[in-house]
C-alpha cells in the first residue's frame, strides 16, 4: 500500500453528512433524503476496490458493513431491504453504499444511483438521523 495520506474525497464530502468514525472507516450520511444511505469510506489512502485492502482490513470492513445495515434498518420505521455496493466509477476512492430501501421508494424496484434528483433532508433531520446512526454505530446492541 503506498504511503500517501488519507483525504476524504471532495466530493464525498460534498455530498454527504458527518456520523462518525470506526475503527476502519469513516461513516458519512448521504444528502439525500429519499434513501437513508451511509457511506463507509475506509481510510486506506490509495484503496481503490476491496481487493486493495490488507485481508485484516477487508475482514474489518465486512464488520462495520453489518454494523452500519443493522445501524440503519434499527434506526427506521420501515427498512424492506438493505442494498450494499461498491461502485467507485464517478469516484475512485473506496466507499461502500449500504442503503436502506422501501418498496415503492422513489427508485424501486431498481437501483438508486441515476434515480431522478436528491431530494435535501428536511431542515434538521438528516443530522438527527446521523445523530441516531452514530449512537447505534458506537453502542451496537
Amino acid at each position: 500500500m503506498a504511503t500517501s495520506v488519507f483525504k476524504l474525497d471532495e466530493r464525498l464530502e460534498g455530498d454527504s453528512l458527518p456520523v462518525c468514525e470506526l475503527p476502519l472507516c469513516t461513516v458519512r450520511l448521504m444528502r439525500d433524503a429519499r434513501f437513508p444511505w451511509l457511506l463507509l469510506v475506509p481510510r486506506c489512502a490509495d484503496a481503490s476496490e476491496i481487493i486493495d485492502l490488507e485481508e485484516a482490513d477487508r475482514e474489518t470492513l465486512m464488520r462495520e458493513i453489518a454494523l452500519a445495515s443493522h445501524a440503519l434498518r434499527d434506526s427506521l420505521e420501515v427498512c424492506d431491504k438493505i442494498n450494499i455496493g461498491s461502485l467507485g466509477n464517478m469516484v475512485p476512492q473506496l466507499h461502500v453504499h449500504v442503503i436502506a430501501r422501501v418498496v415503492g421508494d422513489a427508485a424501486w424496484p431498481g437501483p438508486v444511483w441515476g434515480s431522478g434528483v436528491a431530494e435535501p433532508w428536511a431542515r434538521g433531520k438528516g443530522e438527527a438521523l446521523a445523530r441516531t446512526l452514530a449512537a447505534r454505530l458506537k453502542s451496537p446492541a
